[in-house]
């Protein structure tokens, strides 16, 4: 590929991008007016992740060639370093592990979602990107893994960053017919 091939990958790369965002942003604006309060609107946004992860991680799975992860750590590390450069372009830090080691933080110095954004006051407990959320729940669940996801900072409410706490609560087992494996 020439170098004029490479630049018009990057010029689309970054309209999908801007696309995204935008299409986003009128999602969300869409549902503070279809419900009444920012927790309502929450709820919906981490309903509708929950829905896209769970199918997005056969896409996830087929399109990264990741095996089963052995351990939380394993987890976090496919999430930050594969899963968030593959669907947003970041690759967020990780952080805060807990001393069992079941709970950690992502740090997204950069969130694309929240480009061009600016939160009114009158939805001051809005959690803007809490499809983030839903969607790691979702995919997770998929893989036998129960988590809690949550915003704890976020740059649109004036943090210095965005940090999005995970708490592994528990293996789900498979539910399969007596003498299958």
């Amino acid at each position: 590929m020439g170098v004029l091939g490479m630049e018009r990958g990057r010029e689309q790369k970054c309209w999908n991008s801007e696309l995204f965002t935008l299409t986003y942003g009128a999602l969300v604006t869409q549902l503070c007016k279809d419900y009444e309060n920012d927790e309502d609107v929450n709820k919906q946004l981490d309903k509708m992740g929950y829905n896209i992860g769970v199918r997005l991680i056969e896409d996830f799975l087929a399109r990264s060639n990741v095996g089963r992860c052995h351990d939380f750590r394993e987890t976090a590390d496919v999430i930050a370093k594969i899963a968030f450069k593959m669907y947003l372009g970041i690759t967020p830090s990780i952080t805060n592990w807990s001393p069992g080691g079941d709970e950690f933080s992502l740090i997204l110095e950069n969130n694309p979602l929240v480009d061009f954004v600016e939160l009114p006051d009158n939805h001051s407990t809005l959690i803007y990107s809490n499809l983030l959320c839903g969607v790691l729940r979702g995919a997770l669940e998929m893989v036998q893994m129960a988590v809690d996801v949550k915003f704890v900072q976020d740059t649109l409410k004036g943090d210095s960053v965005t940090e999005i706490r995970m708490k592994f609560i528990r293996r789900i087992e498979d539910n399969l017919p007596a003498g299958e494996e």
